[in-house]
């Protein structure tokens, strides 16, 4: 099982910036693939990004996130961070990481979500 907390989350003006974090637990993330997600009052949940742990290189962006949303790993402290940049009101939501192990379909860990609103 792993567990996952997400941080960074807050209030900003719109044209700002926020970096979210995602901190990993349990057992091993060999072979997973992580991501962000968000939902927004009375949508649906939407995928952001997402990365392959081992190698960071493949990586997926929405077409909402493309050219302004950054998805990073880092091994040793086992996170995963979203750097969002160019926020606008849309982007209000709140923010879940979540894995996908490997051969996996779903995405089955998911964290409690952090909270990200936009001031315009």
């Amino acid at each position: 099982q792993v567990q996952l907390v997400e941080s960074g989350g807050g209030l900003v003006q719109a044209g700002g910036s926020l970096r979210l974090s995602c901190t990993a637990s349990g057992r091993p993330l060999s072979g997973y693939t992580m991501g962000w997600f968000r939902q927004a009052p009375g949508k649906e949940r939407e995928i952001v990004a997402t990365i392959t742990w081992s190698d960071g290189r493949r990586t997926f962006y929405a077409d909402s996130a493309k050219g302004r949303f950054t998805i990073s790993r880092d091994k040793l402290k086992k996170t995963v961070d979203l750097q969002m940049n160019g926020l606008i009101p849309e982007d209000a939501a709140v923010y879940f990481c979540a894995g996908r192990p490997h051969g996996g379909n779903t995405f089955g860990s998911w964290g409690q979500g952090t909270q990200v609103t936009i001031s315009s």
